[in-house]
């Protein structure tokens, strides 16, 4: 049986108070949307199609290439918008799963179960359904004597009893793809909102006995309909939640889950220690036996074996086998660190390499700047990178050692085996091998001091 989806994706989402529409707000770094079209790919239907609307031009530029979209120039309810979808989908035979853009913690893995249910069930429409602690502001469910699915009634419309429903429609379903349209074409806006509700179909479907079933969710987290910030919030713990423990099954140690930010679709390998209040964004790479503390962030950047991040920040850069960073350091973007560097105490590097076993442990800015191997950074260290204009490249060679204090101003290069001495500014290349004095010849003249204002005598 072909399969096919519709992602409703349309509206303002007015209650979020926000310029940009509800479906791209994120959870976990993804946008809603990206979330729910990343569970419906799991199914692999022959076709999806995207219901655009409200700042459609937006949406449409996160999707990906190549996905069949409709705009719905007035939102004028669910059933409008799905019915947009007619002109892609009316003559195709099979089934459709329609699932709204804000849901983004309904898995594949419950898309795939209400798509098997379905077909067991050899039903005309499928209902996503749940059972709600609290059901107020939720579609009711409303069964007959039998068990059997008689109708869908929204809160505005439902009565006192139907109010005390608790299992609740969630607004993911799944139709025959014919029939739907067909129905699609009878509802009306005879209702409380004076909008075309989806749900209608099921109503039209009843009155000429199809097979209407409802697969009802284990997991009523999975349910959540993002309308506000505080439902964002609410999605937002429960996918962290989830993403921590894939990550703690698949042998990654989490010492405090619940204090631990890690963005969907980040990949972390086994016997990686992640301590508290870290947070991991974007597409970042951890590979095995990292150890990463209490106060890090890493932000699209990949961490190779064995490394060691202290309390510092990591942004776009690429950190390899066995080095160390921080505390407080910063690794701004382009920066890439070879086995066995170190980068110690408030340490900042930017868009520069450091070659295998070269240390910057304490107080030094590098950036702009080719750092060969071995090299060893002295404490107060600035590569002078920036005129005000134009930024300048600094190389250094290998096995060169860059006294305390010393000021490297761009364009510069510094040999092999080459030393400058503590306090040195540095404006001239240094060849291989040789030692560069750039600092004021010290003139003590004795006795003066207690001509001074500071002179205090015994």
């Amino acid at each position: 049986m072909n399969k096919f989806a519709i992602i409703l994706a349309a509206g303002k989402g007015t209650r979020m108070k926000s310029p940009l529409p509800k479906v791209l707000h994120q959870v976990s770094g993804k946008s809603m949307l990206d979330h729910v079209l990343s569970h419906v790919s799991v199914v692999k239907a022959e076709k999806e199609v995207v219901i655009v609307g409200h700042e459609a031009e937006m949406v449409l530029d996160t999707l990906p290439q190549g996905t069949n979209y409709v705009k719905q120039i007035e939102q004028l309810g669910t059933g409008h918008a799905v019915r947009m979808a007619s002109e892609l989908l009316a003559n195709e035979e099979g089934a459709t799963l329609v699932i709204a853009g804000d849901t983004p913690l309904i898995s594949g893995q419950t898309l795939e179960a209400l798509f098997d249910y379905h077909f067991q069930t050899q039903a005309t429409a499928t209902i996503l359904t749940a059972i709600a602690p609290n059901p107020t502001g939720y579609g009711r469910i409303v069964r007959g004597a039998d068990g059997s699915v008689e109708k869908i009634v929204e809160q505005k419309d439902a009565s006192e009893a139907e109010q005390t429903i608790k299992e609740i429609n969630t607004g993911t379903y799944i139709f025959d793809n014919k029939a739907m349209f067909q129905a699609l074409a009878n509802i009306t806006t005879d209702n409380a909102q004076g909008e075309y509700y989806l749900t209608d179909v099921i109503e039209i479907f009843k009155k000429t006995n199809q097979t209407i079933s409802a697969y009802t969710l284990e997991d009523f987290d999975e349910s959540l309909g993002v309308n506000d910030r505080v439902a964002l919030a609410q999605a937002e713990k429960t996918m962290r939640a989830r993403i921590n423990k894939q990550h703690m099954i698949n042998g990654v140690t989490l010492i405090d889950p619940e204090s631990t930010f890690i963005d969907a679709d980040i990949e972390i390998q086994a016997g990686t220690l992640i301590e508290g209040n870290v947070t991991i964004k974007g597409k970042s790479f951890i590979r095995k036996n990292v150890t990463i503390t209490n106060g890090s962030r890493i932000i699209n950047s990949e961490l190779r074996s064995n490394v060691v991040i202290d309390n510092s920040t990591i942004e776009s850069s690429k950190v390899n086998n066995g080095s160390t960073v921080g505390p407080y350091a910063h690794l701004r973007p382009g920066t890439v660190l070879h086995e066995k560097v170190h980068v110690g105490n408030f340490v900042e590097v930017k868009d520069s390499t450091l070659g295998k076993g070269t240390k910057a442990g304490h107080l030094t800015y590098i950036g702009n700047a080719t750092v060969g191997e071995k090299v060893n950074f002295g404490a107060g260290t600035i590569t002078v990178n920036y005129d005000g204009q134009n930024k300048y490249r600094t190389e250094i060679d290998d096995f060169a050692f860059i006294g305390s204090s010393s000021t490297l101003i761009a364009p510069i290069v510094v040999g092999k085996n080459a030393l400058t001495a503590a306090g040195s500014t540095i404006t001239k290349d240094v060849p291989d091998e040789t030692i560069s004095i750039g600092r004021a010849r010290q003139v003590d003249k004795l006795g003066q001091a207690s001509k001074l204002p500071h002179y205090r005598g015994e």
